[in-house]
């Protein structure tokens, strides 16, 4: 194998495909980055066989071969890199050979032959959505899913896929996350759970032309996305999500309409000393036309005062901090409504004027 390829593809290629390889692993392989040489291209490919991330370049390919290199050190190694143009080449040792300006390294490598398979889709599934859109709906329910292993279901979104409208749906057990965005066209109506960790991975690669079509492959367990010449192929996690339809209340007792940006404000402020507290708690007052947040710790307390509209009744409530705040991290509306049923009964935060978005929190008890 021998090729010359431009420092600054290869950098941003592996840069990308790295996120794809197994951190701690007793195959070494899983460790490494194949690259395949061939015609006028250079693919490079990672796995920890849960999710592969191939990315291809342009490259003008001498002699075409393909062979595995130490993952982390080849990136560390190329990223200093970046400015110069680089030749690759594989010696009879099976050491490659990296040559740039007057300098050169080596790197022993592994056989490609033992490198897994990547997973290629036969006749999938496809639905076809918007950049903005599906990117959106990633960000809008991804931070609500579990980070721990006791269900491990519960560490992917689950995507319902209609003929209309996609549905993401996140949840950690203390909270849920649901968001909707249209669908171009879907050959047939399915859901399926993928991995949050992907999910993170193809969001990173949306970003950018707002107005491309993104088609989504899916087939039995397995979900491939591809953009701009960068494939990411997951696992599809395989087990019965919760019905959350059962844990939204259907009915509230008070309603509150406030401005997004003067909560989100005022939370940051009183949150900075919820966080002092272990439970990182901030209490709800609703009165009338008012809100009061309040938080208090060893060193003091803070009370921000926001005027509401209120329908229903008065309410004592009191949320996780960091939870409230992520939600109005990912709503762009000016106004929104908060939902309550009881002091001790999750609230949900909904659009005034659309549906395209429903946040559920449960609350912490207050000790009096």
């Amino acid at each position: 194998m021998k090729l010359i390829c431009e420092g600054l593809d290869l950098s941003d290629a592996v840069l990308k495909v790295i996120k794809a390889t197994a951190v701690r692993t007793t195959n070494p392989i899983l460790e490494g980055i194949k690259l395949k040489a061939s015609e006028d291209t250079l693919t490079l490919s990672a796995t920890d066989l849960e999710i592969s991330i191939e990315k291809t370049i342009p490259a003008d390919v001498k002699i075409a071969g393909e062979v595995v290199v130490p993952g982390k050190f080849f990136a560390d190694f190329i990223k200093k890199l970046s400015s110069e143009q680089i030749e690759l080449t594989l010696t009879d040792k099976n050491s490659l050979k990296i040559k740039y300006t007057d300098s050169e390294g080596f790197i022993q490598c592994m056989n490609a032959d033992e490198f897994p398979e990547i997973k290629d889709l036969v006749d999938p599934d496809t639905v076809v959505m918007n950049r903005k859109d599906l990117r959106e709906l990633i960000n809008s329910t991804i931070f609500s899913v579990a980070t721990d292993d006791a269900r491990p279901i519960l560490k992917g979104c689950l995507f319902e896929i209609g003929t209309d409208l996609v549905t993401s749906v996140a949840l950690d057990g203390y909270r849920l996350a649901l968001a909707k965005r249209k669908v171009k066209s879907t050959s047939k109506q399915l859901s399926c759970i993928i991995p949050a960790r992907t999910l993170a991975e193809i969001s990173k690669l949306l970003e950018g032309e707002d107005d491309e079509d993104i088609e989504l492959l899916i087939q039995k367990n397995y979900l491939l996305v591809s953009v701009n010449n960068t494939r990411v192929i997951t696992r599809l996690l395989d087990g019965d999500f919760i019905n959350y339809r059962q844990v939204i209340p259907q009915s509230t007792s008070s309603t509150i309409t406030i401005n997004k940006k003067q909560l989100e404000e005022g939370l940051e402020r009183a949150s900075l000393l919820a966080r002092m507290d272990k439970n990182n708690l901030v209490k709800f007052e609703i009165r009338d036309k008012l809100l009061t947040l309040s938080s208090q710790s060893d060193i003091g307390n803070v009370t921000e005062n926001i005027t509401i509209s209120l329908d229903g009744k008065d309410v004592v409530i009191a949320f996780n901090a960091r939870y409230m705040s992520e939600c109005m991290r990912n709503i762009d509306d000016e106004f929104v409504k908060i939902n309550f049923t009881s002091a001790i009964a999750p609230c949900t935060i909904t659009a005034t004027d659309h549906d395209d978005y429903l946040y559920l929190i449960l609350p912490v008890r207050i000790v009096n």
